[in-house]
């Protein structure tokens, strides 16, 4: 699977030599055997025909989602820039489990591919470039000129800036994240939510238009989801539950604060967004809103459900408001740096008297209580398949993880011999 990325968005530099010579891609795609790539005809690409072009190379495979679903995005982004621009191209690097899969999944891609039966070449382009997960996108440059010559997070720039990365040159990018700053500077609620068409969002019943100007001053969670999203299909109730208890929660104390949440949504038709969003107590971006690609973009949505935080005045409090929310429920709100502090120290309290070793009803061997400091750290709870981090209970065994708040203690006589 995918891991998380630790590089940043900085170029990383790859300092072989024999990288830079005028044969680059040769050295590194063709063989003595064979000196093209396919292309998506079947036809044979010579591998030369690459030299003096940027050259991604895609590390994916059929059946990993996250894959799927980055390589629509990439193709759509590939076929804008082949629009403009002769010298960019992608090689898929595959991952598939076999020569059917292989092609199934390589046929609905626009670019070239390694042979499917070459692994050899697989293997080293993998071990040459360190790829730990997958989807990977490793970005080459054709010039001599070390500062460019390896990007690594491709995936990641593709995210963010979509077509606006080309060239994935230093320069372009530190031009991109100067600008992203900015962007976040001077972010506002009608910004991120409004264009010179439409200066509203949709609410109960009926769809009515709510103006974006009476959202001023309210805590605003950007709910970023999908009805064909099955983590986000089992979120929404968890979220619509806390939500009314945030609003109940704000009534009861009497304050001036205020809570609301916009979806903006995914959905495929607008037929699913209606469904989907006629079970939600909050607002929406109108389907297929232009928008949508550019908040995606704006707080580099990378899957979903996604749930970003604005505080009263349009800034973002947090990208992690999901993880938030099934860490602390409403005592989240109003999920600021100085909240979660307060929410980690009390945990610390809690963890105090917790056990260190517990048995599972769901799992048959021993779990360990871990924290940041010795072993854990951010994880998918098997139990409620969320995310946590922090204070875990651990199979030194398997990975089996859990909150601590979901463990059901037993003896350990009472577990199956299977689980």
């Amino acid at each position: 699977m995918r891991t998380e990325m630790k590089h940043g968005t900085q170029p990383l530099v790859n300092g072989n030599s024999e990288d830079f010579s005028s044969s680059r891609f040769s050295s590194l795609l063709a063989t003595k055997d064979r000196d093209f790539l396919l292309s998506p005809t079947g036809a044979q690409v010579k591998v030369s025909d690459l030299e003096g072009k940027v050259v991604g190379l895609l590390f994916a495979a059929n059946w990993y989602p996250p894959c799927r679903s980055f390589t629509q995005m990439l193709a759509g982004m590939y076929d804008e820039l082949k629009r403009n621009v002769r010298d960019f191209e992608i090689v898929y690097v595959s991952s598939d489990e076999d020569v059917d899969a292989f092609n199934g999944f390589y046929g609905h891609m626009p670019w070239l591919a390694v042979p499917f039966s070459d692994l050899e070449t697989k293997k080293s382009l993998s071990r040459k470039y360190d790829v730990e997960g997958i989807p990977c996108l490793i970005i080459l440059q054709p010039r001599d000129n070390k500062e460019d010559a390896t990007l690594r997070d491709g995936v990641e720039l593709i995210y963010r800036y979509g077509v606006q990365a080309y060239p994935f040159t230093s320069q372009r990018l530190e031009q991109l994240h100067r600008e992203n700053r900015e962007r976040h500077e001077n972010q506002t609620l009608t910004n991120l939510l409004t264009n010179h068409n439409r200066h509203y969002v949709l609410g109960h019943p009926g769809l009515q238009q709510v103006p974006v100007t009476s959202l001023m001053g309210k805590t605003i969670g950007l709910y970023f989801s999908a009805q064909w999203c099955v983590p986000c299909v089992k979120f929404t109730p968890k979220l619509i539950s806390i939500y009314h208890k945030i609003k109940q929660m704000l009534a009861t104390n009497g304050n001036d604060e205020e809570f609301e949440i916009v979806l903006v949504s995914s959905d495929r038709d607008q037929a699913s967004f209606d469904s989907y969003f006629s079970s939600m107590p909050w607002l929406a971006l109108p389907f297929g809103d232009p928008e949508i690609k550019n908040l995606v973009r704006h707080f580099d949505v990378q899957g979903i459900p996604c749930l970003v935080i604005l505080g009263p005045d349009g800034k973002t409090i947090t990208r992690h408001g999901r993880n938030l929310i099934n860490l602390y429920q409403e005592n989240a709100y109003p999920f600021t740096d100085a909240k979660v502090k307060q929410l980690e120290k009390q945990l610390e309290e809690e963890a105090k008297v917790l056990p260190s070793v517990v048995y599972h009803a769901e799992h048959r061997h021993r779990l360990n209580l871990v924290s940041d400091g010795n072993g854990g750290g951010p994880f998918i709870c098997c139990v409620c398949d969320e995310q946590g981090s922090s204070w875990a209970y651990q199979c030194l065994e398997c990975g089996y993880e859990a909150h601590p708040k979901c463990v059901r203690a037993v003896n350990r006589d009472s577990i199956p011999v299977t689980s």
